[in-house]
């Protein structure tokens, strides 16, 4: 049997470091060149510092990967990317887990399902409905705030960043006063090396100043949230808070660590992820006036601008699996144990499945793209994700006349979740 196809030092290197995401047509390159080799390539002998793993880029064998839960497992190896030291630490901080955080992410069938159950009703569009109007009148305060400032802005600090926590933090019951320490911890958790999200003031961090940094953001979000859960039973109300604080799985309350890793989800990737969607929307629009103007004219283009703004940005940009049989997968032999990394960056700018992916296209239709993942593990919030960004350019549409570039957008350090830390705009109102 012909040995399997592995990846050379200077492209394994590449893959696992958290610059070559911040150096996005680079890294596009480097995928067209890995995929075209081989759809699932092994990542090993790089150093030692890592387990091997496998790389999987193709479309087809990462949606094949999402949707089989049962081949390809969530929980018996870390869920992100880690570097050995990275998980000898939450071993010993967990008392035996590769998981810092337990949630639904790391949940296999069938407590996975037990858990989602808890909040998916809360998290569908009958519901979201409900709430249209007051996340309106948050898109509409944060584009006042917008144009107030202007002209001249940076995107992601004045609009794209706020908003999406404010919703999210207001459907969670954070009080509106605590926001900032949410951003600060989610930053913190998925900042990697970026000095300007992960607040440390450090160009350069090691791997265990990174780690302990993230355990420091879980022990915070844990200790807010442990005020959150005695409130909330004390004085339950109708916020997913008061759901996850009074829930029961199997007629017992969550334990405190799945509770924790309920609320840090939710509270971390439920705005963070939209963030980076929405910024990729207007970063687009903003480098072509004539798209910008079709949507303008034809609101009916604004669902195209969501998805295409989702797939082309790809803010999750992996997630790791464990095989739990023998399998083979892209013409590749798998074994039981084996490590994989499911990366959708590359699978959304896949060509096979998406003509001329890097072009930005309001109108390309079918947009079947992989940012939400597929299966049972797809986004829990895909549906809130969609209306807010709908919500936010129908405002900001009826309020701007045009965009333009004022400076070069800067992209976040970071292998997990990506998209932009900085876009300057010139904004005329309407």
């Amino acid at each position: 049997m012909a040995s399997a196809p592995t990846l050379d030092a200077v492209n394994g290197r590449a893959i696992i470091d958290p610059a070559s995401y911040a150096d996005w047509d680079n890294l596009l390159d480097r995928f067209d060149a890995i995929r075209a080799q081989s759809p699932v390539v092994r990542v090993e002998g790089v150093d030692d510092v890592h387990r091997p793993f496998w790389l999987v880029t193709g479309y087809d064998e990462v949606m094949q990967v999402s949707k089989d839960n049962a081949t390809y497992l969530n929980n018996p190896q870390t869920v992100v990317f880690s570097l050995n030291e990275g998980i000898a630490f939450a071993k010993a901080m967990t008392g035996g887990s590769e998981h810092m955080v337990a949630s639904l992410v790391t949940f296999d069938a069938p407590i996975h399902m037990k858990y989602r159950k808890l909040t998916q009703e809360w998290f569908m569009p009958k519901n979201l409905r409900g709430i249209e109007g007051e996340i309106r009148a948050i898109a509409e305060r944060t584009v006042e705030r917008m144009l107030a400032a202007g002209p001249d802005i940076d995107f992601v600090k004045q609009v794209s960043g706020p908003y999406p926590l404010h919703v999210v933090m207001q459907i969670l019951g954070v009080p509106e006063e605590d926001e900032p320490r949410m951003m600060m911890l989610t930053q913190q958790m998925f900042g990697g090396q970026d000095e300007d999200l992960n607040q440390s003031g450090m160009a350069a961090m090691t791997p265990e100043q990174i780690t302990q940094l993230v355990a420091g953001a879980v022990k915070d979000f844990e200790a807010y949230f442990a005020g959150i859960t005695a409130e909330k039973r004390a004085n339950p109300t109708s916020d997913v808070a008061s759901t996850i604080a009074n829930s029961l799985v199997d007629g017992e309350p969550l334990n405190d660590r799945d509770m924790m890793g309920y609320y840090i989800i939710l509270a971390a990737a439920g705005h963070d992820t939209t963030s980076a969607s929405t910024a990729g929307a207007m970063m687009a629009l903003s480098h072509d006036p004539e798209q910008f103007a079709r949507v303008k004219a034809d609101r009916s283009l604004l669902a195209g601008i969501v998805e295409e703004a989702i797939r082309w940005t790809s803010p999750v940009q992996h997630f790791m699996r464990t095989v739990a049989e023998d399998t083979q997968l892209g013409g590749q032999e798998l074994k039981k144990g084996d490590w994989l990394m499911i990366n959708y960056v590359a699978a959304n700018h896949d060509p096979a499945q998406f003509d001329d992916p890097r072009r930005f296209d309001a109108a390309r239709s079918p947009n079947r793209h992989l940012a939400f993942g597929a299966g049972a593990h797809q986004c829990l919030g895909l549906h809130l994700a969609r209306m807010e960004m709908r919500i936010l350019f129908e405002v900001l549409l009826d309020r701007i006349e045009a965009v333009e570039p004022a400076g070069e957008a800067r992209r976040a350090t970071s292998t997990f979740v990506g998209g932009l830390k900085s876009l300057p705009l010139r904004i005329t109102p309407a």
